[in-house]
């Protein structure tokens, strides 16, 4: 178990560090992969943070001031409005996770193919049982 605590350090400070090179919290760094491929109403996005909505609300408002994300009224929900990364949102996110992912194949290096391979699977099961 202790492992399994320490490789999620080692991910937060992967994380930490990325998001300093570009002035992000590690938060603001999950909004944006969030939005890598989805326009998620507030309430999923504070469902995938597990944050509530006032949160939310100021997380995505300061992104938003920063040209990152933008808001849309919900075409199904009057109330509602749906979130969208930005063109600078998305070269932004593009550019973490490929800084995200290099560095982190930096770390699962004394791996070989195999053990990676067994390794995403494993990390898989336990994300999503």
């Amino acid at each position: 178990m202790d492992a399994l605590v320490q490789l999620s350090f080692q991910v937060q400070r992967i994380l930490a560090a990325v998001g300093a090179e570009h002035d992000l919290s590690i938060i603001q760094i999950r909004l944006l992969g969030i939005l890598r491929d989805r326009q998620p109403g507030m309430l999923e996005v504070g469902q995938h943070l597990g944050l509530d909505k006032s949160s939310i609300t100021g997380l995505v408002s300061r992104a938003e001031k920063r040209g990152l994300v933008q808001r849309t009224p919900s075409p199904h929900d009057g109330r509602g409005v749906l979130v969208a990364l930005t063109p600078a949102g998305r070269r932004l996110a593009e550019q973490g996770e490929m800084q995200i992912t290099r560095r982190i194949t930096e770390l699962t290096k004394v791996l070989n193919a195999t053990q990676r391979k067994e390794f995403t699977q494993l990390a898989s099961v336990l994300l999503n049982p």
